[in-house]
């Protein structure tokens, strides 16, 4: 029975997040517990009436405190440039280049001194805290492109299939090669590409080799990736023994259908997270 690519588009999900997207607290505490001896020592400046004489002070006796200075201000790096009128600066933070007055006034210009002072805050470490937060929010794209891998897997698995036995993760072409004595010089550029497949299945009679990916919203990537996938799905019907599977899914996909339809067309094992409820993978020979 033929499908119907509007109905199938349909189906497509707003957003696959679960509760670990949004924020890796564990690693928010982590990282801000990693200094929490000097977080607590520079809170002695909350409230300070002399905070450039106690910052100098603080920066002669505990000199590591420094290295938590650009946290405070939401930056990873240890080195921070700074364009200063007719001045340049690339303060290090984890050594001393400028003298301890250049470390005030990058204090005081960029307004820490202001938070400190002026009790806008009442305990560093918990503002540590939210700032971690806040960075590990640019997390989410990383976390984002494993989220459809990991659910993808989960079906794999309830499908019956095992880890390391009759499927497998992240294995490159040249590996599927090995391992089954196959000839994909058809899907790899005649052996000038370095493909790696998001998953591989081996049933009795197929090898399917699996991409996944979710769209949450449109972009130029994705008439790149169906236009890619579709000479990929091409590409595999030249191989015996081999079926390309591509599961994609997201409301993304609604702002560039048309290349997607195109591959939808042509090839029948393009399937959505709907699909995948329904035991698509169940049903592999």
């Amino acid at each position: 029975m033929k499908r119907d690519f509007n109905k199938w588009l349909d189906k497509f999900k707003i957003s696959i997040a679960n509760y670990n997207y949004y924020v890796d607290f564990d690693k928010v505490y982590e990282s801000a517990h990693k200094y929490k001896v000097e977080l607590n020592i520079l809170n002695s400046l909350i409230g300070s009436k002399n905070i450039e004489e106690d910052f100098k002070n603080i920066i002669k006796e505990y000199p590591k405190t420094l290295k938590v200075i650009p946290l405070l201000i939401a930056v990873r790096t240890s080195k921070i440039y700074i364009k200063d009128t007719d001045d340049e600066y690339i303060f290090n933070f984890n050594k001393m280049v400028y003298s301890i007055d250049d470390y005030v006034k990058f204090m005081r210009k960029i307004g820490l001194f202001d938070l400190l002072q002026n009790h806008l805050i009442h305990n560093i470490y918990d503002y540590v805290l939210g700032v971690e937060v806040g960075l590990d929010s640019n997390g989410r794209k990383n976390r984002g492109g494993h989220l459809m891998e990991d659910l993808v897997e989960s079906y794999i698995i309830k499908a019956g299939y095992k880890k390391d036995v009759n499927y497998f993760k992240e294995i490159y072409l040249s590996e599927v090669e090995q391992k089954w004595d196959l000839d994909l010089s058809a899907l790899s550029g005649n052996n000038t590409s370095t493909k790696r497949f998001d998953f591989v299945i081996k049933t009795d009679k197929q090898v399917y080799i699996i991409e996944s990916n979710f769209y949450a919203s449109n972009g130029s990537k994705l008439n790149e990736t169906a236009r890619s996938y579709k000479m990929l799905a091409e590409e595999s019907k030249l191989v015996d023994g081999v079926t390309f599977i591509w599961i994609t899914d997201g409301q993304g996909w609604n702002k560039a259908k048309r290349n997607l339809e195109e591959t939808f067309n042509v090839l029948d094992t393009l399937y959505n997270i709907d699909d995948l409820d329904n035991g698509v993978l169940e049903r592999l020979n």
